[in-house]
Order: C-alpha cells, then structure tokens, then sequence
C-alpha cells in the first residue's frame, strides 16, 4: 500500500499529521498561514477548540515556523514561552 501524501503542513519541520489535523481544525491548511499566525494566538486557539493541547503543540508551531525541531524550541525557550503565556493569561 502507498504511503499517503504529505500535506503542506505535514512537510514542515515538527509537524505531522495529527498537529495538522489539529491546525486545520482553527483554520490553518497551508504553511504561509502558519508562518503568517502568531504562535501564542494558535495556540490559545487550539486550546478553546481542542482543551487537551499540550504545550508541546506550542513549542511545534514555533518549531515549524522557524524551521527548528519542537524540542530545540523546548529546551532553549521554556522560561520565556511559560512568561509569555502567563502575560498572556493562557497559562
């Protein structure tokens, strides 16, 4: 059986089909709409749609946006994410 193809979304760094899947389910179906978003604001958006989003889907938006692994977002940028979104009052 042939793989499936690969959506936009699925073929940027981090993301695969389930954080697509998540995406398209607020809006977001091609990269430039990803690129344009910002992250904390998807990232509320997911959590009002989706209440079982984990932070890691955050650090893979941003991961995908700068062409980075998740986890690279992860370990370098925590401390800052977790202020941010307390500014913000998602946390």
């Amino acid at each position: 059986m042939a793989k499936a193809q690969q959506t936009e979304l699925e073929k940027m760094a981090g993301l695969g089909p389930k954080s697509s899947a998540m995406l398209r389910q607020i809006g977001i179906h091609t990269a430039a709409e990803l690129l344009a978003a910002d992250p904390y604001h998807l990232y509320l958006q997911l959590k009002q749609t989706l209440p079982s989003t984990s932070l890691n889907m955050l650090y893979a938006i941003m991961g995908a946006q700068e062409n980075r692994h998740w986890q690279e977002i992860k370990r370098e940028r925590r401390l800052e994410i977790l202020l941010r979104l307390e500014e913000l009052g998602i946390a």
